[in-house]
Formats: structure tokens, sequence, C-alpha cells
């Protein structure tokens, strides 16, 4: 891996090198205030005059060209215009055809412009985190608190890139008139739903998303699955994953997520029912749901480490075991132990397979259809959590086959047996080994204008450019001492993954712990309180549960297509966070009595702003964590799905310890540490509101 630095040199159009963020400089400076300051030459406040007015010139040199070249653009484009506007006069065919490559040839200088923004965004996030880790001090919140929410604020131009959409909606718009779409001359304004196929414009979509973090539908799903990105990715490895790509092979690793997911909630409406056939209290059901969550937190471990190899042994070892752990967990009721049920349910959490399922993703699958897969791999979560439950609704049917009892109580975990096999020999006759990364070059070679704005790579491709010229200088000594502090190679231990940590992360990942924990609690204790309060059957429970899941692609359709395009993403973190509270608090058995009106309201309310939270927090934690992070055994992903994991065991095990006090009192006991823990997370999110930019 190569450190920013070398990367931002590396990859800047050379005629306008002098217009980037001096990444080299600003470095050097933050070293030199960190040894005055301990030196006691400096205090932390001239540190901090001192470096925003740098940080202040460094942002005004990058806008000013930025707008400057905007205004070249524009005047192209108008240029184009009157050519067009001729030809509406007297059509020529190869004019038009020449117009249409002039369009095109400004949408490729837009796409080199659109990287020159990018790579400077990326720049100033470093250099900021850089500064408050070496001075200990929260500058970044100070420096975007006082100039992002300024009315003359230049660093809203290099974030949010603004005048820029309106020279990517005329290249668009112009080209979409120029083609040929069987006589008809409507603009893609008044068919805004037709695509426009040219690559061009497919291009700067995906590199304006890419800088705006865009959140549309799909995209907003895939901020679900954590799929980490690096920020400045290698050319060498498109062509690489292009190669690995294999799409039956996706679609079985989407399976085992959707299988996987089926295979948890399934057993949630009868789970206190079994307990209760095996001589032991109703809240025991907590300790058998969270049975398969206790050892998901190991089996994350090493399966991810296991991908490292290879991806279809893990997969192949993942189904066996889930297979024999469902059998396990049939079985328990004829020979009438509760042990055996819960070394089944253990069995399946070992075999859990979504570090590997999000990592395939990661590795193999191309940048151009990865926000595709990843929103795939949400959906097929979402539609698992929603069938689990449904399916155990429709299995109310008892029979006996030589002495072994199907009922409701078995017949979930019959039934996921036979699921898996048959999931087994699919992949088994289907699945596609990928071939594993070598070492490749890290400085790509020198390519000529013409190949650097290729797009036969991609669209998602970043525009690589010429690199620069070693200089004979003593950037060699300050690279080599870059390359010990920041190295780029992933992190090697939980340990390691740990220091890497900044607060920002530590309470993106508290939160995530938060709504996990208030939607376990929910869905687990959901049979046990509505029995009790209610009365409800298992059937009923089911569709209750079912309907709940269903909610989950809905809402984010409603806020990936609107409401992420209208507030910033921090914002609906807080205000998601603050709705979660307003459920958990109408969930308390407060009025007397408890109705079922009431249970269903808070119920929904909580599990669908816990919906939003995830997306929105995981999109957040992808920004502000480390990129070592991006790849490797102990990744973002495996760090999220432990600390989700970790949350569904404490919750399951404060309903089966809740249980001993009463069935009476386990609804309120239960609820009030996730009131505790979403007052801290709103808390610790006030504190660090202005470092999520």
């Amino acid at each position: 891996m190569v450190e920013f630095g070398k990367k931002l040199k590396e990859r800047q159009i050379q005629e306008w090198q002098g217009f980037y963020i001096n990444y080299k400089l600003m470095k050097k400076k933050v070293k030199q205030y960190t040894n005055q300051i301990e030196s006691g030459a400096l205090d932390h406040r001239n540190a901090l005059k001192d470096f925003s007015r740098m940080l202040d010139t460094q942002i005004e040199k990058i806008v000013l060209f930025m707008l400057e070249q905007q205004g070249l653009l524009a005047s192209r484009i108008s240029q184009l215009n009157k050519q067009q506007d001729s030809l509406q006069e007297q059509p020529d065919i190869s004019k038009i055809s020449d117009l249409r490559e002039a369009y095109r040839e400004v949408g490729r200088d837009l796409l080199k412009l659109l990287f020159f923004v990018e790579m400077n965004a990326i720049g100033l996030r470093k250099i900021l985190k850089k500064f408050d880790k070496r001075l200990r001090y929260k500058f970044t919140d100070y420096y975007v608190k006082t100039r992002a929410n300024h009315p003359y604020s230049q660093l809203q131009q290099v974030f949010k890139h603004v005048g820029l959409g309106a020279v990517v909606g005329a290249i668009s718009r112009n080209l979409g008139d120029l083609q040929d779409r069987q006589g008809s001359y409507l603009s893609i304004y008044d068919q805004p739903a037709l695509p426009l196929q040219d690559p061009v414009v497919d291009a700067i979509k995906a590199a304006s998303d890419r800088l705006t973090h865009s959140t549309h539908f799909l995209n907003f799903l895939a901020q679900h699955a954590f799929i980490m990105n690096e920020e400045l990715p290698s050319a060498a490895e498109e062509p690489a994953r292009e190669e690995r790509y294999h799409f039956m092979s996706l679609l079985l690793n989407l399976a085992s997520t959707f299988l996987y997911m089926v295979n948890t909630y399934i057993i949630v409406p009868t789970a206190d029912e079994y307990s209760m056939s095996l001589g032991a209290a109703p809240t025991v059901c907590g300790v058998i749901i969270g049975a398969m969550a206790i050892a998901q937190i190991f089996s994350s471990v090493y399966l991810s480490a296991w991908s490292n190899k290879s991806y279809f042994g893990p997969l192949v070892f993942s189904s066996l075991v889930l297979c024999a752990g469902n059998v396990m967990y049939a079985m328990a009721y004829d020979v009438n132990s509760i042990a055996v049920l819960l070394i089944g349910r253990l069995l399946c959490g070992l075999g859990s397979a979504r570090a590997v399922n999000r990592r395939y993703i990661s590795d193999c699958v191309p940048l151009k259809y990865r926000m595709q897969a990843s929103a795939g791999f949400v959906s097929a979560s979402a539609l698992g959590m929603a069938c689990g439950p449904a399916l155990a609704g429709l299995l109310q049917i008892k029979f006996k086959i030589y002495k072994i009892t199907f009922n409701q109580e078995t017949l979930p975990g019959w039934a996921m047996a036979v699921l898996w096999l048959l999931y087994l020999v699919l992949l088994w006759i289907t699945f596609r080994e990928p071939a594993r990364e070598t070492e490749v070059d890290p400085i790509p070679q020198e390519l000529n204008t013409e190949e650097q704005v290729s797009l036969e790579n991609g669209p998602a491709q970043p525009l690589l450019l010429k690199s620069i010229e070693n200089e004979e200088d003593e950037e060699g000594d300050e690279e080599s001492e870059e390359a010990a502090e920041e190295s780029r190679q992933p992190a090697n231990s939980l340990a390691s993954a740990y220091r890497l940590l900044t607060p920002s992360v530590k309470v993106q990942l508290l939160i995530y712990f938060m709504l996990k924990y208030a939607m376990e609690i929910l869905l687990s204790e959901s049979s046990v309180v509505t029995t009790y309060y209610f009365g409800w059957t298992t059937g009923t429970v089911s569709i209750f549960l079912a309907c709940l899941g269903l909610t989950v692609l809905p809402v984010n359709i409603v806020v990936g297509s609107y409401i992420s395009n209208m507030f910033e993403d921090r914002q609906i973190l807080m205000a998601s966070e603050i709705v979660v509270f307003l459920g958990i608090v109408f969930s308390f058995n407060i009025i007397v009595p408890y109705s079922v009106p009431q249970y269903i309201v808070a119920g929904l309310v909580m599990f669908v702003s816990a919906e939003v939270l995830e997306g929105v927090n995981l999109s957040l934690l992808s920004r502000v964590m480390s990129s070592r992070l991006s790849r490797g055994t102990y990744n973002g992903g495996l760090l999220s799905t432990e600390a989700g994991t970790l949350a569904r065991v404490v919750a399951d095990a404060t309903i089966t310890l809740a249980g001993f006090v009463g069935q009476s009192k386990l609804l309120n006991i239960t609820l009030f540490p996730s009131l505790v823990i979403c007052i801290a997370s709103i808390v610790a999110t006030c504190c660090t509101y202005n470092s999520l930019y």
C-alpha cells in the first residue's frame, strides 16, 4: 500500500500541480507545531491560528482554480450550444456526430476536474485528522464549525462542489438531445427515468456521486452493508477484480446471507414455547436466541481469516456446521435436553459466514457493480429477517416419523437443515473460487492523455493521471517517516485495529451497538411479552415480526431517495437517535393496562428509526474510519459485525436475567439499559457532531 502523500503526487495532473493542496508542507507544519509545543516555544492558541490561516489559503487556492476551470468548461459548452442551435435548422449527421464527440471531450475534462476536487477533499480530511492526532486537540470540530456554516464558506465549495452540478447537467442534457431517440425530441428533464446510454455521462455521474457521497436508494441500501472502499483505489486492482468476478458466486454469497438471517429469526416466535416444553422458563428464549450470536463473535474472526486463502472453504464449512446445528436443534425435543438445543444454536452461530460474504463483495466485485452488490446484501438480510418469522408461522403442524417429532418447535430446525443441504449442493456445483491477489507495482505506469480518460474499465473507476517525475529532494526522508508513522498495511490484530479507532469512530460504533441492542430486545422478547400481556399465538407473533422486517426496504426507499438528499447524514443521524429514544420511552409499561396499539406503534417507531439510523451510521463510520481498515482480516466490516453481535449477546442475556425477576417486570427491566445507552449515544454524538463532515 502507498501512503496518501505519494499517491497525491503520482496522480496530480501535471499542468495543475500548483493548485493542489500542499500536503507535504502542511504535514511538515504539523510536525513543527508538535515539536515547538513540546519544547514550550509555541502554545496551542498560536498554532491553531497559524494552521487555520494556512488552511484558509490552501482552500482558497483550490476553490478559485476550480471556479476558473468551471468557467472555461461553461464557455466551451456555450460555444457548442450555438453550434447545436444552427444544426437544428440544417441537420447534418456528420456534424452532429462531431458535436457529440466535442461534448464528450468537455465531459472528459470535467472528469479531470472532479477527480482534482476529490483528491483535495481527501487531503483536507487527512491533514485535519493528522493535526488532531499529533496535537491531541479537536481542531477539526473548531475549523468545520467556523468555516462550513459561514455564508461565504469556501469549504462548502470543496466538499459539496457547488456549481459543478450545473456543468454536469448541461453536458448530460445536450448529449441526451443529440442522442438518437427514434424521432423523439424530449429532453432528459421531460423523461428523467429514461437512461442516457453514454459512457462519459456514466463516468461523470459515478465520479460526482462518489465525491458527494450521493445517497440515492441503492447507495443508501449499500451503506447498511458497510463494504468499505479505499479512498484512492489503485488502477491495477480493477482488472484483477474483473477477472475474479463471477456472478453466480456473488448470488451464492447473497443466498448465504439470506438463509443465515432466516435461520436467525425463524425460531423467535417459538423459542419461549420450546424452552417450556424442555422444562425451562420461557425467558430462557433469550439464551436460546443469543447462543447463535455468542458463537458468531468467534466465527466472524476465524472465517474472515480463512477467507484470506479461500472463499469456497469457509462457505462449505459454514453450510455443514449450520446443517448439523439445525439438526441438533430439532432433535433436542425428542431427547428432552436443553443442552442439546443450546449446542445446536451454538453450532449455527459458528457457521456464520456474513463476514466472508461482506469480504467477497469488497474484494471480488468490481467497483461498477459493488453498490448494487452491497444493496443486494442488505436486501437479502432484510428479506431473510421478514421470511424467518413468516416461515415459522406456516410451520404450525404436528406429526411423527419413526419416533421423530415434527411440530412448530422442531420444524424450523428441520426446514433450515434441508435448505442448507440444498445450498451446499448448489455451492459445490456452481461456485468458482476467485484467483488470489498478487503483489503489483504500486507506482502506476505513465499513460498518455487518451489512456488516462479511457472508460473501458467501467464508469466507477477513478481517473488516474500521469505520474510526476520524482524530485531529488528531502521528500524521501519525509515519506519514510510517514510510512513508519502511517503504515498503509491492514491491521493484523484486533488490538492494532482498536488503536486505529478515533473518538468519532468509537462514537459511531457505540451508536451501532445501541441500535442493535434495542432491536434485539424488541425482537427477542416479543413472543414472551405479547403472550403475557395480550395472549398472542405463535402465528400472531410471526405476522408481527414479519411485518417489521418488511418495513426495511420501503423505509430505505423513502430515506434514500428523498430525505437523504435534503439533509446531511449527521442531521439524519441525530434525528434518528432522538426518534429511537422516543420509541423506547413510549414502550415502557407505565400506563395500565398495557395496550396492543401502544406496543405495536412504539415497536414500529423504534424498529424503523433504528433501520434509518443504521444506514446513516455505517455511512459516517466508513468516512471517519482509517483506510487501513478497508481490507484484511481485521477490517471495518468485521469490527462493526463484532459490535453488533456483542450487542445482541448482551441483549439476549439481559432478557434471560430479567426473567428471574418475573414476566410482569421483564419489559421495563430490559428497556431501561436501552434507554441509558441511547441517551449516552446522543450525548456522544453531540460531542463529535462537527467531526462528522
